[in-house]
């Protein structure tokens, strides 16, 4: 039987069916006791919204620990948290949920040590889309990366969508979440790692040495990798183009440099 068109004139317009919750919703926590609860459960949050303005001790509460927990804490106005809020009923106070736990840059070398090999590392510059995160974390797990690396500000989080793009690989793959990029990968270096960043100005990267302790560096969506970590790689790769367009999605530039360091290991 045809279903009968709605028309204008109509009294009622047809039932729709509930949309999806959005990404949003999915890793968000709203009110005061649902917020200390998750805090107190040592649950990762990534960023906390909190009211500004306010002089309430238990949202200072809040943002203190928020703060003591790793996670970036704004202060916005109540129509900002009206706009994010799913229920209306926030209290003054958002928080929003990774996916999954952090891991810390020394429990990724110390998954290269367990494993006896050479650490690989793949890090990634303000990358905003969590749909490429998620893709470079399942690239990561199976070209053999012991960890991946992302910036506490300015990307994406582990958020629903990661978990749900990285395949399960979120699973087996640490992520470290850092506050100073250029500050790690320096770090790093003194442990002995190389680092080589993608960029389409580089060296081919069939002409570089990729082999031993590395750290692959992936840009952002739209600018690339920032000049404050571009200038602490000893290596800048670039990815033969043949086409008409000069640029690759950046989770696919990741997989195509992995395996190249992949094939230069098994070589």
């Amino acid at each position: 039987m045809e279903q009968k068109k709605w028309n204008r004139n109509d009294r009622r317009p047809p039932l729709r069916r509930a949309q999806e919750p959005s990404e949003a919703a999915e890793n968000m926590l709203e009110g005061r006791n649902a917020v200390q609860e998750a805090l107190a459960a040592g649950r990762p949050i990534d960023k906390l919204y909190i009211a500004a303005g306010e002089t309430d001790r238990a949202l200072a509460r809040l943002a203190a620990m928020a703060k003591q927990a790793g996670a970036v804490v704004v202060e916005t106005d109540r129509r900002k948290l009206d706009q994010l809020s799913a229920t209306g009923a926030h209290q003054g106070v958002v928080a929003m949920v990774a996916a999954h736990a952090y891991a810390t840059v020394d429990e990724i070398l110390e998954n290269a040590k367990s494993r006896g090999e050479a650490p690989l590392i793949v890090i990634c510059d303000e990358l905003s889309d969590p749909h490429n995160l998620g893709a470079i974390i399942r690239t990561a797990n199976l070209a053999g990366a012991h960890g991946v690396i992302i910036p506490k500000r300015r990307a994406s989080g582990l958020t629903a969508v990661v978990a749900k793009t990285s395949a399960g690989a979120l699973n087996y793959t640490p992520v470290a979440k850092v506050t100073n990029l250029a500050a790690t990968i320096e770090e790093l270096k003194e442990k002995g790692l190389w680092f080589v960043c993608a960029d389409m100005n580089g060296e081919l990267m069939y002409r570089l040495n990729l082999k031993g302790p590395v750290g692959l560096v992936i840009g952002g969506e739209g600018d690339g990798v920032g000049r404050l970590v571009r200038e602490k790689c000893d290596m800048v790769a670039s990815i033969p183009m043949k086409g008409d367009i000069d640029s690759l999605n950046a989770s696919v530039a990741a997989g195509v440099l992995a395996y190249e360091i992949v094939r230069q290991r098994l070589g």
